[in-house]
């Protein structure tokens, strides 16, 4: 059982900046393609942010380019989504996903990705 634990999830307002974190017990996401994806009440899960296992390339959302931003800390087993300039329809729930391996481009399918964390809220007001 692979455990991923997201944290930095809360109440914001519009135009705020906010760092999400997800962590890993085990060293399974060093040579995986690692995912942010969100979903809001009402609507399907959807696609954010990934980043290769080297960490060489990402991929973004077009609702997110230019204001988020994926990195990752393989030695800490940790993948960050930096979000800046958060919008009230970024608000939703927010979840990290353990991609394929040694993937040189990033999958942006939620089939492609099998393993997932409980979530962290992120709500932004306007």
């Amino acid at each position: 059982q692979v455990d991923l634990v997201e944290s930095g999830g809360r109440l914001v307002r519009a135009g705020d900046s906010l760092r999400l974190s997800c962590t890993t017990s085990r060293r399974t996401m060093d040579l995986n393609t690692m995912g942010w994806f969100r979903q809001a009440p009402g609507k399907e899960r959807e696609f954010v942010a990934g980043i290769n296992w080297l960490g060489s390339n990402t991929e973004y959302a077009e609702s997110v380019k230019g204001r988020f931003t994926i990195t990752r800390e393989n030695f800490e087993s940790s993948v960050f989504l930096d979000m800046t300039r958060l919008k009230p329809e970024d608000t939703a729930v927010y979840y990290c996903a353990v991609g394929p391996h040694y993937r040189d481009n990033v999958d942006t399918s939620l089939d492609d990705y099998t393993k997932w964390g409980q979530g962290t809220q992120v709500t932004v007001s306007s």
